[in-house]
């Protein structure tokens, strides 16, 4: 095997492997992998990037499967999958607090507060949901779900058991603890690096400009 670097723009090095040669022809199979990452955590005893990147496509595998999974369960009660999810945040507000709002739905989904306020209002209208001032500050507006919201997630929740199960049916009860805290630490910093990656792009199109 051959093994060596060539630089590219950008300073990015493309490790190139000839791996193998067929014996019977000219055929050459050669396999270019730029590294997608430079932390040393993420990357393998031999330097290369191979392994994070098959977890990355398993991720996206099985996040197209859970994105699936939320359009079946939206549609089945015959919402859009960020309806559906609005009506799951605010149901599973504990029953003592009744001060969930835009705000903490937003947070809690990462996305705007007017993108909820939006599909907050068509919630509203389907009676799905009830807004009401907040009890100590009458500038904020609290979300609560309505009988027949309450009745269609009842309804839906007999769908969706089975189906999370086999979802998450590999793991142990360890295994998904690590997950879930791994997944809230992931979904953190997740937005820090959008906001970096969105920086770059620009600095690079203006550098190209």
């Amino acid at each position: 095997m051959i093994d060596y670097y060539v630089p590219l723009s950008n300073s990015i090095l493309t490790k190139v492997f000839y791996l193998s040669m067929s014996k019977r022809g000219t055929t050459m199979s050669i396999e270019i992998i730029r590294r997608t990452v430079a932390r040393a955590e993420l990357l393998g005893e031999d330097g290369d990037d191979i392994g994070f990147r098959r977890m990355l496509y398993d991720l996206f595998a099985f996040s197209d499967s859970l994105t699936e999974a939320r359009g079946l369960f939206a549609g089945y009660i015959g919402l859009s999958p960020i309806q559906y999810q609005i009506l799951i945040v605010v149901s599973h507000t504990p029953p003592n607090d009744s001060t969930v709002g835009v705000a903490q739905v937003a947070e809690q989904l990462r996305v705007s507060g007017t993108f909820i306020t939006t599909e907050s209002n068509k919630l509203v209208k389907l009676d799905l949901l009830e807004k009401a001032r907040h009890p100590n500050d009458r500038r904020r507006v609290c979300l609560a779900v309505t009988k027949e919201g309450l009745r269609r997630l009842e309804h839906l929740a007999a769908l969706q058991r089975p189906i999370n199960d086999a979802l998450f049916g590999t793991l142990t009860r360890k295994e998904f603890q690590h997950l879930s805290d791994m997944m809230r630490r992931l979904a953190q910093g997740s937005t820090q690096a959008i906001h970096l990656a969105s920086h770059l792009v620009e600095q690079n199109n203006e550098i190209q400009a």
